[in-house]
């Protein structure tokens, strides 16, 4: 049947998947071959569920430009820029960016056209169930698991940095023992680092994720004042330092490679945008929002584009302003911009203080759309059976997955106190970039296996956009560590035996 239940969205007849009998087709392959139908997905995003598992529609376009935008301007703008200038790219970082978000758009326009077709939530891992069938979409859905905690927990480190560092400077210094993680990466290997734990990362973690379970839209409204300002404040300190810039720090506009592959030349600029794409994984966060969006085919794939076009003029004014008025070399710090901004002495005293106050505020929003975008995965997953069915359960009062929040944000706080911040970076893009080469190879097949479907948005110049953004992902995924290829492959690994243990026995679809 084409609506199992009361409420369900009407379905176009491209969307029922009929068999030759002309009865609705469940699944077209078993076990882990097995294909989610369309019309069950649309099904799941009914409006009126009587089991009431469902998630209420709240957001707007301005809501998911708001989330795109406080996601993806964050920990990468704030904290990396600055690290992967001194190391890899030089001043060519705002190239790294470029890069980066020319393989994201890629990207976008895939992710545009299936948001319109399937509106629901768990983005590339459902979309990957409609098109690849139920492993790939656990190996999908296991690497957003990757993604999205270890971002979150990314940014929580990048946050405790900026506020230790602005404590430090009204003469408040916390512990040493507790501002740090126990564990710490040298010449590619961990080691103990002396300190306890990361405690300022824990408490923001926490502290995030119950504002998260009191509810999206509530989380909605912070998240948009907190964008607006932080936006204004970015765009205030990059008209501010343009006076300041000095021409020549930018010769050579990217430096000599000194011999290694990723330090600096050409190398270096592919190692700074692979590492760098981490800061694009707010635009998979809107297309988790699918199920609480209203007009969710058309306000998906604008809230899309117009992010990115945001996120990218930011990133690359940033970039240059700051290698602009300071050597490259000296930002391998926690507050990179900050240290910018002080190497023109009191002259721009206010921009640092703007810097880190919005650096405080601003990555709290990151924090709440990383930490929001788990759960929703957590959500899907679970109400598909590939993940216990209590990270489906809906709170009665908040209407949010409460099971899943408070997962994610405990699990989110343990990596964010124990773990440095170099080792998740790499693990966080390597992680968004194969879901977004999936996604992308998946419009090539719905695009033959349901050409007539109706579709809000097209993807432009098929086949030529999906399989250029497929090539992009993987360039820039090569051009990361080999060890960080070893920790995915290790993830994976467990990825694999939790489906065999639990998520291949307990398959709704395999079921049905």
């Amino acid at each position: 049947m084409d609506n199992p239940r009361p409420g369900a969205l009407p379905l176009h007849p491209a969307l029922r998947q009929a068999g030759p009998d002309g009865t609705a087709r469940r699944q077209t392959a078993s076990g882990v071959f097995a294909l989610k139908p369309v019309s069950m997905m649309l099904a799941d995003c009914a409006d009126d569920d009587p089991h009431g598992s469902h998630l209420k529609r709240t957001l707007g376009l301005r809501n998911l430009i708001g989330f795109g935008v406080g996601s993806a301007v964050g920990v990468s703008l704030f904290v990396q820029t600055g690290p992967e200038a001194a190391l890899h790219a030089g001043p060519a970082v705002a190239l790294s960016f470029v890069l980066a978000s020319l393989a994201c758009l890629l990207a976008a326009l895939c992710y545009a056209e299936f948001a319109s077709l399937v509106p629901v939530a768990g983005s590339a891992y459902s979309y990957a169930y409609a098109t690849m069938g139920e492993g790939v979409a656990w190996l999908i859905g296991w690497c957003l698991l990757l993604e999205y905690l270890m971002s979150g927990s990314l940014v929580a480190i990048g946050w405790s940095g900026y506020a230790t560092a602005t404590l430090h400077s009204f003469g408040v210094n916390l512990p040493d023992a507790v501002t740090g993680a126990p564990l710490a990466v040298v010449d590619g290997h961990v080691v103990r680092s002396g300190k306890v734990l990361d405690l300022p990362a824990v408490l923001i973690t926490l502290f995030t994720a119950t504002l998260i379970m009191r509810g999206t839209r509530l989380s909605a409204r912070v998240n948009d004042v907190v964008v607006g300002l932080k936006i204004l404040a970015i765009l205030a300190v990059i008209i501010g330092a343009v006076p300041f810039i000095h021409p020549q720090l930018w010769v050579p506009f990217v430096p000599q490679n000194t011999g290694a592959t990723g330090s600096f030349g050409v190398s270096g600029v592919m190692r700074a945008a692979g590492i760098l794409f981490f800061a694009y994984v707010g635009f998979d966060s809107i297309s988790t929002l699918g199920q609480e969006t209203h007009n969710p085919q058309r306000t998906i794939p604008l809230a899309l584009m117009i992010s990115l076009a945001i996120c990218v003029l930011l990133y690359v004014g940033v970039a240059l302003v700051m290698t602009g008025i300071a050597d490259y070399r000296t930002l391998n710090v926690a507050d990179p911009i900050a240290e910018a901004m002080r190497a023109q002495g009191p002259r721009l005293a206010w921009a640092r203080w703007c810097v880190s106050v919005v650096a405080i505020f601003g990555l709290v929003s990151v924090l709440l759309v990383t930490l929001l975008g788990q759960v929703r995965i957590f959500y899907a997953m679970g109400r598909d059976g590939l993940l216990p069915p209590a990270f489906a359960r809906i709170h009665p009062t908040y209407c949010t997955p409460h099971i899943g929040t408070i997962v994610t944000g405990i699990g989110a706080a343990v990596f964010a106190g124990l773990f440095p911040l170099d080792l998740l970076g790499d693990l966080v893009s390597i992680g968004t970039l194969l879901a977004f080469a999936v996604v992308s190879a998946g419009v090539l097949i719905l695009r033959r296996t349901m050409p007539d479907a109706p579709r809000a948005f097209r993807t432009p110049f098929m086949p030529f956009t999906p399989i250029l953004a497929v090539l992009a992902c993987f360039a820039l995924m090569y051009s990361l560590a080999s060890d960080t290829w070893i920790r995915l492959a290790l993830w994976l690994a467990l990825g694999g035996v939790v489906y065999a243990a639990y998520g291949y026995r307990h398959s709704k679809l395999r079921a049905a």
